[in-house]
């Protein structure tokens, strides 16, 4: 999908292979030698062409280039393809090929294989990122640090709690998987959708060709996209948590309040180390999120020739770039490498504990005056607590008032975020 140099940053060989010429072209083929099964089983075709045509195809490696030029007139590989499979298979079960079938059966059938197969992939490496960040967070749940609202500093957390927060948009999304795929059924409805060719054998075939892909079945999806549509939202989610990840590490590593991965060097300047994999992980997120709208076009009438195929050049690219993002993001997290001393530091006046302040003190003066207080004491030129001491004899444990607190909460905080995730 993207060339080299680019390729070896933003490039993903093992889910773009998935969608190569030639695993589409398999893929197709398998769903030819399926569908003449499934019609064999049902008695639309003969047994002995769909066993023939199964046994032939099993074994035959169609050259994708064979395919150009057919498509280039057709628009869609099959008809080259079913013309190219006819040719190896003995003339008595060739005429049975593609009985019944359209165009948009065989390639959404291979779409749906393929997206199962990098879905896999993704999933695989999905499960890998959460659970390093797990044990990031579990590693880290004593270490603490300035939380940033709207980027100021607000009030203590934990380094675990703010891993398990990467973690928790990436294990909504990998609880949501089972849904997505739930969602690509098998594809089968003929030349208009309502199977008349085979009528009344249509759901029968279908159910049948479901089983032998190892697919649900369901009603023809010719021009309802949602399935498709889900996949791609579920990747576009997938990759702004992944994209989150990514933000928050290249705006800590301004502070050195941690680094993950190798730095790459600058052409001029030899003390940086800049963000790489991070930066990678946050520019694969924005080509997702900024492909996705392609999905939401609509397809008029039974079948719209251009909004298809539009797919065909949009969800492998957004799938690529989710698995790129998960490798990268996948290496990241397990070798996260927090400083504490920086992350300490934005702590050490105190202006962080004042909301904790004034929740002690309210009890003894009203919240309102409390806070009045409170941002007095900020304002002053010595450290908050001490500030306090000196400003109310409000009997107040003013030595418990520490960054460390909060380690409780966030533990249980972020024990709640993973929770949910069964790995």
């Amino acid at each position: 999908m993207i060339a080299a140099p680019l390729g070896a940053l933003f490039a993903d060989a093992e889910v773009g292979g998935l969608f190569s010429a030639g695993a589409l072209t398999a893929a197709m083929t398998r769903v030819e030698a399926a569908l003449a099964e499934a019609e064999a089983e049902v008695g639309v075709i003969p047994a002995e062409a769909g066993a023939e045509i199964a046994r032939v195809l099993a074994g035959l490696q169609v050259d994708p280039a064979l395919l150009a030029e057919g498509t280039a007139s057709a628009g869609v590989p099959v008809p080259a393809l079913v013309k190219a499979l006819r040719a190896a298979l003995p003339e008595a079960a060739a005429e049975w090929l593609h009985w019944g079938a359209t165009s948009q059966d065989i390639v959404d059938g291979a779409l749906v294989l393929q997206f199962g197969a990098a879905l896999e992939v993704l999933e695989a490496r999905l499960a890998r990122t959460i659970g390093a960040l797990k044990a990031a967070s579990e590693r880290h749940d004593e270490l603490v640090m300035a939380a940033r609202t709207r980027s100021q500093v607000a009030t203590p957390v934990t380094f675990g709690l703010r891993a398990a927060r990467w973690a928790q948009p990436l294990i909504a999304e990998g609880l949501a998987l089972p849904e997505v795929r739930a969602r690509m059924t098998v594809q089968f409805g003929g030349a208009s959708g309502a199977g008349t060719a085979v009528a009344p054998h249509g759901p029968a075939i279908s159910a049948a060709l479901a089983a032998r892909l190892g697919l649900s079945d369901g009603p023809a999806w010719h021009t309802d996209r949602g399935a498709v549509q889900a996949l791609g939202q579920w990747a576009v989610r997938l990759t702004a948590g992944l994209g989150k990840f990514a933000q928050d590490l290249v705006l800590m590593g301004r502070t050195s309040e941690a680094s993950a991965g190798e730095g790459g060097g600058s052409s001029t300047m030899p003390q940086k180390a800049n963000p790489v994999a991070a930066e990678a992980v946050l520019t694969l997120s924005r080509l997702v999120a900024t492909l996705a709208p392609a999905l939401s076009t609509p397809h008029a009438e039974e079948r719209d020739g251009a909004a298809w195929a539009l797919e065909w050049l949009v969800l492998p690219q957004m799938l690529e770039a989710t698995g790129a993002a998960l490798a990268h993001a996948a290496t990241l997290a397990e070798t996260l490498r927090p400083n504490a001393e920086a992350l300490r530091a934005p702590l050490t006046d105190g202006a962080a504990l004042a909301e904790a302040a004034s929740f002690a003190l309210a009890p003894h003066m009203g919240r309102a005056e409390a806070q009045a207080l409170v941002k007095r004491a900020a304002r002053a030129e010595e450290p908050l607590v001490p500030a306090l001491r000196r400003l109310t004899d409000a009997p107040v444990d003013w030595d418990a008032l520490v960054p460390e607190a909060v380690v409780p909460a966030c533990r249980e905080a972020a024990a709640a975020v993973f929770a949910r995730w069964p790995g």
